[in-house]
């Protein structure tokens, strides 16, 4: 008869038990804001000279500081307010995207400490010299962080495509195939760099960071936990997260929503298909569509707001087609997944007035649940803070936030060669 249980792995040891236990402690104090060691303990479960001792470890290494006296209402004296560190540990999120490239430090609390941005055209240039550009954005985000007395502890940076393994394997709108962006990035950063400790670089779809952003700074803290998010640019990316979690699929390629067929015998798109919903909803085809021009740009989707606002023919009848193609590819989405909210981020919160009303027509008349019918709120412009950028930085962070004991033993031990792939 097979077995179907889990294999178990090793029984925990006192150093893992701790490292769990540091990881806890820091994170509770991040999840409240301001907390004594006694509202830890209590939280947690751990006694107070446990809880003592694991604080004393994460002051020593800048993880958290102590400030002021609050009462915790119980007999005893008033306990030392912990808070996380507003120096020390960060995380570095760059993001490349096919009009723009950003450059974020976010310090352990989720605070964005910095942001550069460049406005460029980064299509049919090779994926060398656009990641330089990144490189050189990005030196100049740590340079700032530094004399805020931050030290990013790594690098994560967010592309419109398919990325896994270090690699972007297709990014259409950028024209970029099989490009190693980890080893390339770091490479850059290190060249602009000399004599400074490599960072570890890690990457993802840009998409799923803007996703992890609206669930760790934006949505997620109300209570959203299940949601579609959208982001409109010049494609369509999409991420999927149901109970907290971001959905990866079997290779990382989840979320393609803008390569969803919406009409077979449509235009070609770069993706090599036709009728794809970028062809329909996205910010190309939205420009053409009211007269603005294809590759106006971030200019011309202020221009497109304008002429909608001055109830322009040409610009409300784009609008109403993009918002029910992305009505109609949603749907299907939300009658699969089931989540509780769709955010429109990227151009589309900025355009939310205007799309909305399709979209939530589409979505009322074609999610069989019938949720979406009695409550219109489902349909949500993304968080401000929901960002690609933002997030990338965030994935560095909450990696310290699991593990600090991981970062203050590489912190002590000097750089790795080997952390940043070649």
């Amino acid at each position: 008869m097979k077995n179907h249980t889990t294999e178990l792995g090793p029984k925990a040891d006192k150093v893992t038990v701790r490292r769990h236990n540091l990881s806890l402690v820091l994170r509770t104090v991040h999840d409240a804001g301001e907390v004594t060691r006694a509202q830890i303990a209590t939280r947690v479960g751990l006694t107070r000279a446990a809880v003592s001792s694991l604080v004393e470890q994460l002051l020593a290494h800048g993880f958290v500081t102590e400030s002021g006296k609050t009462s915790s209402g119980q007999a005893g004296r008033p306990g030392t307010v912990l808070k996380v560190a507003r120096t020390g540990p960060a995380g570095l999120g760059v993001e490349i995207n096919v009009g723009h490239v950003v450059a974020c430090v976010v310090d352990l609390a989720g605070t964005d400490r910095v942001r550069l941005e460049e406005h460029v055209d980064n299509r049919g240039v090779p994926p060398s010299q656009v990641l330089r550009r990144a490189a050189r954005l990005a030196a100049r985000a740590l340079d700032s962080a530094s004399a805020q007395g931050l030290e990013p502890v790594g690098a994560h940076v967010a592309v419109p495509g398919l990325v896994t393994g270090g690699s972007v394997r297709q990014a259409p709108n950028l024209g970029w195939r099989r490009v190693p962006v980890e080893g390339l990035l770091a490479q850059a950063l290190s060249a602009l760099r000399p004599g400074r400790p490599a960072l570890p670089v890690s990457s993802d779809n840009e998409a799923n960071a803007a996703a992890l952003a609206e669930l760790w700074y934006g949505a997620g803290t109300e209570g959203v936990r299940s949601f579609l998010y959208l982001t409109g640019e010049i494609g369509i990316g999409g991420a999927l997260v149901l109970r907290g979690e971001l959905l990866r699929g079997a290779h990382g390629f989840a979320g393609e929503i803008g390569h969803m067929v919406v009409d077979p015998d449509g235009p070609l798109c770069r993706c090599g298909a036709r009728g794809c919903l970028e062809q329909y909803a996205g910010q190309a085809a939205l420009l053409d569509a009211s007269g603005v021009g294809t590759d106006a740009g971030v200019p011309g989707v202020a221009e497109l707001r304008r002429r909608a606002r001055r109830a322009d023919p040409a610009a409300l009848s784009a609008m109403e087609r993009a918002g029910r193609q992305l009505g109609v590819a949603v749907s299907g989405a939300v009658n699969l997944f089931d989540p509780d909210a769709v955010m429109l981020g990227g151009v589309y919160r900025e355009l939310i007035e205007w799309l909305a009303p399709a979209v939530d027509r589409e979505l009322a008349r074609r999610v069989v649940s019938g949720l979406w019918r009695e409550d219109r709120s489902r349909l949500r412009a993304a968080s401000a803070l929901g960002d690609a950028a933002r997030g990338a930085a965030g994935v560095v962070v909450r990696e310290v936030l699991a593990d600090p004991a991981a970062c203050a033993e590489r912190a002590a031990s000097g750089p790795d060669p080997h952390e940043a792939r070649a």
